[in-house]
Parts: C-alpha cells; sequence; structure tokens
C-alpha cells in the first residue's frame, strides 16, 4: 500500500528563482531536499572541490598521517586490508594508489566473503605479520573489530582503521558506552567527539579525505588526490549513503571526471557496457557499473575488480572487464531464482510477520543482501535473507525508514555471533537453531505501526501537464546528481484523461499513452510496467491521477515533451 503525500515546505520561492535563474518549481524542490538558505542553496547548486572540508577536522586524522609519513620515511611495510563490495574496492584502490605515489612499501588484501567473512579477522592479521606487515591499515571495516584490533595489537603491530559504519555500544545505567577499537588511530567521522562537519562520507570517502591530508602534509599538489574524486564519486552512490553536502560534491565533481577517465579498467567496463561516456549519470554507476564491480566480489574474488581498475595495460583491462561483466550476468540469474523462493515462503507463512526474517539455506551467501532488498522493496517491510554456512548461518538486512535495523539486532546481539551496519543495512551470523527465535524476538519488538509499514510517495510539486516546457525541463539538470538523499523529483496530476493507449516493447511488458488534462493539453505517457488495470480505466472512460518525471523525447533530431509515470491511481 502507498500513500501519496505533498511537500508543503516554506521559502520564498520567487527571490531564490530570481537569485539563481531558475524556474519556482525547481526552487522547490531544492528546498523538499532540506536544502535551506541562500548560501546553502548556492552551496548545493555551485558547490565544488574547493569547498570540501579540511580533512584535518576529523578525529584522528593528524595523528593517522603522522604514522603514515612515519612509516613511509622509515619503509615500514604496510597492507591495506577492506572490504570486497564497491565502496571497499574503491576504497583500497584510493589508499593503495596514494601510498604508492608518497613512496609506501605497500599492498593489500580482501577478505574472502565466504572463507573470511565481513572485515577484518585473526586470520588476516596473521597473515600479515607473518609477510613481514607490521602495519595495518584497513578501509571500509575496522570499526567493529575490537577483539581483532586487540590481538593485531598483541603483536605489537602498528593499526589504523578507516570506516565509516556505525559504532556499537553498549547500554550501562541508561547511557551508551561506544566501543571503540584499541588502534593506534581511528577515523571514522560518526564517532561522537569527531568535529568534521559531515558524517555521512562513504568509506572510500574517507579513504580520500586520508590521501587529500598526506598529500596535504607532504606539499604534493593538490591535482594528484584530485585523481582519486572518479573512485569515491563510484564508492559514494554505489554504497547507497545520502548524496547531500560534501557527498554531492564528490559524486558531481567525480562523474565529470568519469567522463574523461585515463583509468584502462573502469574505460573497459564503461565500453563493455554500453554506457554513453559524455551522458553517464550515478544511475549508470548505481545500476551498470556499480553491479559489476560487486559481483567480483560476490562470485569470485574482489581482488579480480581491483586488479582491472590497477592494470596499465589495455588487453589486459578488457579482459577483466568481461569477466567482471560476465559474473554479473550470472548474478542477476541467481537473485531472480533466490527472489522467486523468498516470495513463495513468505507469502506461504509470513504475511503477517512485520519483519520478515527469511531462511534461505541454498541462496549463495553473495547475493543475500539483493534479495533482501528486493523483499523490501516489494512488501515495504524489515527484510533479513539468511543462508547456511559451514559454521552456522549468515544473512544480510535492508531496511525501511522507520526501523533501524542496527539496534534492532543489537536488541538481539545475544542471539547473534557477529554483525554490523547501519540504520538501514546490515550484516549478521548465528546459530541455524536460532533463526526462528531471531524472527520471533525482533517482530515481538518491532513497535512497527501500519502507518511505519505504509510507504510514503513524496510529491515534490503538483505539476498540471501544461506546465511542462522545456526550460523547466532544462533547469532540473542542475538537481543531478540524484540518488538516496537527493531523490529524482517526482511530479503529480490528477483529473486526466487516457485518450490512447497501447503495449509497447519486445514483450509487450511496457504501457504507452496519450493523455489530454483538464485544460485540454495533449501529453504522450510511458509506464515501463504492464498495467491491465489502465487499459479497463481506458475502456471505461475512467479518469486517473499520476506521479510523474518530465522528459524531452529527442528522435531524429526531433523533440517532443513527455512524461515518464511512475505511479497512478484510477479515479472512480
Amino acid at each position: 500500500m502507498k500513500e501519496w503525500r505533498v511537500y508543503s515546505k516554506k521559502a520564498d520561492f520567487e527571490s531564490i528563482s530570481r537569485r539563481f535563474g531558475i524556474d519556482q518549481v525547481v526552487a522547490r524542490i531544492i528546498r523538499n531536499r532540506n536544502v535551506e538558505g541562500m548560501e546553502a542553496i548556492d552551496r548545493y547548486l555551485n558547490g565544488s572541490i574547493s569547498d570540501m572540508y579540511d580533512p584535518g577536522l576529523m578525529k584522528d586524522m593528524d595523528k593517522a598521517a603522522d604514522i603514515l609519513l612515519t612509516c613511509i620515511k622509515e619503509k615500514r611495510k604496510i597492507r591495506i586490508i577492506g572490504d570486497y563490495d564497491i565502496d571497499g574496492i574503491c576504497s583500497i584502490y584510493i589508499l593503495f594508489k596514494g601510498l604508492l605515489f608518497l613512496g609506501a612499501d605497500v599492498d593489500y588484501e580482501v577478505p574472502d566473503r565466504i572463507a573470511d567473512g565481513y572485515g577484518i579477522n585473526e586470520k588476516l592479521i596473521l597473515e600479515a605479520y607473518n609477510a613481514g606487515r607490521d602495519v595495518i591499515l584497513t578501509c571500509d571495516n575496522g570499526i567493529a573489530a575490537v577483539s581483532q584490533i586487540e590481538y593485531a595489537k598483541s603483536l605489537g603491530m602498528t593499526v589504523i582503521i578507516t570506516d565509516h559504519h556505525d559504532i556499537r555500544y553498549e547500554v550501562i545505567d541508561d547511557e551508551k558506552k561506544y566501543l571503540i577499537p584499541c588502534a593506534d588511530a581511528v577515523v571514522n567521522p560518526k564517532q561522537e567527539d569527531c568535529k568534521y562537519p559531515f558524517k555521512n562520507l562513504c568509506g572510500a570517502g574517507v579513504a580520500y579525505k586520508l590521501i587529500q591530508h598526506l598529500n596535504n602534509k607532504s606539499g604534493v599538489d593538490s591535482d594528484n588526490v584530485e585523481r582519486y574524486l572518479e573512485f569515491a564519486a563510484i564508492a559514494t552512490v554505489g554504497d547507497v549513503v545520502d548524496l547531500q553536502d560534501e557527498n554531492r560534491i564528490i559524486v558531481k565533481s567525480g562523474l565529470n571526471k568519469i567522463k574523461n577517465t585515463s583509468n584502462p579498467g573502469l574505460s573497459a567496463l564503461i565500453e563493455l557496457t554500453g554506457i554513453n561516456r559524455n551522458d553517464i549519470t550515478s544511475y549508470h554507476i548505481g545500476f551498470v557499473i556499480g553491479p559489476c564491480l560487486n559481483a567480483s566480489g560476490r562470485l569470485d574474488t574482489a581482488k579480480r575488480a581491483i586488479k582491472m581498475l590497477l592494470t596499465d595495460n589495455k588487453c589486459e583491462a578488457e579482459r577483466l572487464a568481461g569477466d567482471l561483466k560476465s559474473l554479473n550476468d550470472e548474478r542477476k540469474t541467481l537473485t531472480l531464482k533466490a527472489t522467486e523462493s523468498a516470495i513463495e515462503q513468505i507469502e506461504g507463512t509470513m504475511m503477517n510477520d512485520r519483519v520478515l526474517v527469511v531462511f534461505l539455506p541454498d541462496c549463495h551467501e553473495s547475493i543475500a543482501g539483493i534479495v533482501a532488498g528486493r523483499i523490501r522493496e516489494r512488501y515495504y517491510k524489515p527484510a533479513i535473507v539468511l543462508t547456511r554456512v559451514e559454521d552456522g548461518v549468515k544473512g544480510s538486512a535492508r531496511s525501511i525508514e522507520s526501523y533501524n535495523i542496527f539496534e534492532k539486532l543489537l536488541e538481539c546481539e545475544h542471539l547473534l555471533t557477529k554483525f554490523g551496519g547501519h540504520p538501514l543495512a546490515a550484516g549478521l551470523s548465528l546459530k541455524e537453531a536460532d533463526v526462528d527465535t531471531l524472527r520471533k524476538e525482533l517482530n515481538d519488538r518491532c513497535g512497527l505501526s501500519e502507518e511505519d509499514l505504509t510507504e510514503k510517495i513524496w510529491i515534490d510539486v503538483p505539476m498540471p501537464l501544461y506546465y511542462i516546457s522545456e526550460k523547466v525541463i532544462n533547469d532540473m539538470a542542475c538537481l543531478e546528481p540524484f540518488g538516496k538523499g537527493n531523490e529524482k523529483p517526482v511530479f503529480a496530476d490528477k483529473n486526466i484523461s487516457i485518450i490512447n493507449i497501447q503495449k509497447i516493447g519486445k514483450n509487450g511488458q511496457f504501457t504507452k499513452m496519450q493523455l489530454e488534462d483538464k485544460c485540454g493539453c495533449l501529453m504522450e505517457a510511458m509506464l515501463f510496467m504492464d498495467c491491465p488495470d489502465l487499459f479497463d480505466a481506458y475502456i471505461n472512460k475512467n479518469k486517473i491521477s499520476c506521479t510523474y518525471y518530465p522528459e524531452i523525447n529527442e528522435f531524429r533530431g526531433n523533440k517532443k515533451l513527455q512524461i515518464c509515470v511512475t505511479g497512478y491511481k484510477i479515479e472512480k
């Protein structure tokens, strides 16, 4: 069930329109993204690399940089330990290339998703120690590894953590006591006493800030650091952090650099997937490039993706890019089958559950998070997908805005052998015998109301079709890049007549309509779904209300306004 709501945030839209030369509709959308005041609007529209925050403001950033510069000077051996997803891959790339440039003796290691699980562990620490790597630098992990870091310190190793995940805590006498590992430096903007102005960087964003600070301290030209922005941008979109404030600058600047990338591996992947480099957007990162990079860590090893990004050989880059695309195609097939099994299980026994805990013993553990995301989208409920592994059960969670999955799992920590994550996503491990107990406890403790489980579709502007123009559409370009926290605008109109309707697409899976609004304005509309009830509405002459996004359809030099319908209601 979906509920349509209209934003009613106030501002002097006429003044904003005049000051920045944008339509008042666009000014309203910016205000709806919680951007207030002329200075903040200017940063939103025109923010550039020079407006990014000083990395030295981050807690332990100075300490981490000084330790690394001393290690470089003393020729100590550094090992980067990252994660196997897109954020971890890009974090490793940024740190490895950045440290190499500064003359470091550095290598990297990535946990195997199945053999090692998420994050740093004692095995990886011991391997580094035995290889003579006495300095460990984590990225996109480490903040939850309290006992593991203690082990590394007991071996006499130097440990620097760079991470962005939420910090675990214990409640003692009604107060939260945060569990910070005993590393030599902990760089994570989410630390309570960290004064960095922006808390929502991804792991690669934090890694980028560390390399930026190292270069500042070394007197290296800033152009050297900016070459890593494209990888920070890919990770920022791929890790689905909010595209606000500094993240918006990273992605906006990084997308421009991707269009002219000199990286052979990234270039090969762009070519192979058929993306027009000049038109690349956050969509292409989130739904084309990102899944290919992630597929290596899911079904093979993330080292394959890192190797592709690091190679200078065009032929090797093309071969590795082909491998990633093939792995992603295989991942799509596995995901479809597992999602169908999950839906069958839910609709058989769990339709009354408010938190969906699905156990798919034979599901490949690497796709549990994707399947959980699909379930959450379908039912608009928090979803956890678990699968059988060698030493128990392992899985991923995806949540909705009104349910902090990290804190709820914390309440069930007595049932878990390992967990970590964010309010909207988490990973967990437990014994198979405890799966049903976890399901029961999460549902008993959920506190979710019907209102919480009703998906809200927020309409930016109830804009009649007759108001759509090329200027309005062109003005909206300044709102990009779109993503979490800066969603693509939603418009709506009502009392619309369907003048014509037809199925299109190879299998008739899409719908094309000609619509007429109450002022007689005719507009073509596309729906990327099969909608039999709209055909009934056409026959019965029922009018519709719809949410939509306006577009310019250009074909052979001819431009035509149209809308992409994202939702509809049939008026009785």
